[in-house]
């Protein structure tokens, strides 16, 4: 099937699946997610062939990390649809109602977006994920994944199509681009009158290319240059305890911390601490000059550049940088910082609360790793991205973000004067 045949399918399940009860929406979400696990063999083997593939095209270790499927990650997979179909339907509830001076009644309430366009890198949960997070909030979705990580993606969509089927519904309420080309790409982001908005997900290089390109709508997502503070009175065993989470858990993820601010005060008692720490996953740290002074001399322990400051590197490597105060800090997050997750480790109250005011980023943590901006972790059951814009949705999108709003207006025969 062509992009336009395709598109208009879609677009004509549009009505259908929007009227859709929530009992019906949750019902082919657990049909989903007993499937995915009952096909869980025939993922792995698809995800196998995407895997060698991406061996064979020297993918970085990373990004191999985001390919891979197991058994646990299809369970959380499925776990993620059981936790969507759990959560409340927002589509139908009635935010606000106003009785007008002529008498009117207006009032305001949440509606599907309609078909919803998704353009995504090799990470073959968010196949499962955008679906739940679509079809629970009445969306019609359409995806388009990489090439790298084609063949785990069709697998997935086939299960979450014979649900679907076996539930008595269109299967056109998820749709998938087997052509991973640019060029269908950029037609896909022209796809006005067919497609309602478009949301990239991945590296910067694919989030720019639709914010550039799209005529459709786009919700655009963000890279994470995040970073951890570690303030004059913070406990050095917990700082060094929530940078190894946040840094090594999973390199190659937005949430990942890639850079590090230290307190000048005690950068000479806590970075051989963190030294050590990270010397575990032999993660290179590119230093400031004065971090350097503070650090072992090591093969892991290299200067800084400019560059560092700002560079995502979904790899073991990690900036550090000594600031004088919070101040320091703040300005230099808020210059370098993609708008994703940053951090505090502190005991004091007033720099906590003015790095939670202070902070420009979808998500401020104090004593916490970065690592929980996740819509599973905030309780959504799964994420369509996180957001780093400041219109509409911001922060991991769940259920919300996938609607929009319209006016309904009571009346009993008014007309304007």
């Amino acid at each position: 099937m062509d992009l336009l045949e395709l598109c208009k399918k879609a677009k004509e399940a549009k009505q259908q699946i929007g009227a859709l009860s929530t009992r019906q929406k949750n019902e082919a979400l657990l049909a989903a997610a007993e499937l995915l696990m009952a096909q869980q063999d025939k993922l792995i083997d698809a995800n196998r062939l995407d895997l060698e593939q991406g061996k064979k095209n020297q993918m970085p270790e990373g990004l191999l990390d985001r390919l891979m499927l197991n058994g646990d990650r299809i369970a959380q997979m499925a776990e993620g649809l059981r936790q969507i179909a759990r959560l409340d339907d927002p589509v139908g509830e009635v935010l606000s109602m106003k009785r007008r001076p002529n008498g009117l009644m207006i009032g305001k309430k949440r509606v599907p977006l309609g078909v919803i366009g998704i353009i995504y890198e090799s990470r073959p949960n968010v196949t499962a994920d955008a679906f739940g997070l679509c079809h629970k909030t009445g969306n019609v979705v359409i995806l388009r994944g990489g090439k790298d990580a084609i063949h785990s993606n069709q697998a997935i969509v086939s299960c979450l199509k014979d649900a679907l089927k076996g539930q008595g519904l269109p299967t056109e309420a998820v749709s998938f681009l087997t052509d991973s080309s640019h060029e269908t790409a950029r037609e896909f982001m022209h796809m006005n009158g067919y497609v309602d908005v478009l949301i990239p997900r991945g590296g910067a290089g694919l989030i720019r290319t639709v914010v550039e390109n799209a005529t459709v709508p786009v919700i655009e997502t963000g890279t994470g240059n995040c970073h951890v503070f570690v303030d004059e009175s913070a406990d050095f065993d917990m700082a060094a305890d929530i940078i190894f989470n946040a840094k090594t858990q999973r390199i190659g993820v937005c949430n990942a911390c890639e850079s590090v601010l230290v307190h000048e005060k005690i950068a000479g008692r806590f970075l051989p601490l963190l030294f050590q720490r990270l010397s575990e996953k032999k993660v290179e740290i590119r230093a400031d000059e004065e971090a350097r002074r503070a650090l072992p001399e090591s093969d892991f322990v290299v200067s800084a550049t400019e560059e560092d400051w700002g560079t995502e590197y979904l790899d073991y490597k990690v900036s550090v940088k000594t600031v004088p105060d919070i101040a320091a800090a703040v300005a230099h997050i808020n210059r370098y910082n993609t708008g994703h997750s940053e951090a505090i480790v502190t005991k004091d109250y007033a720099n906590a609360e003015k790095f939670l005011n202070e902070v420009d980023a979808a998500a401020v943590y104090v004593n916490a790793s970065t690592r929980f901006t996740d819509g599973f972790e905030f309780g959504f059951g799964a994420e369509i991205g996180i957001s780093t814009q400041k219109l509409h949705a911001r922060g991991p999108m769940g259920l919300e973000a996938l609607t929009s709003t319209k006016y309904i207006i009571y009346g009993n025969g008014q007309i304007r004067r």
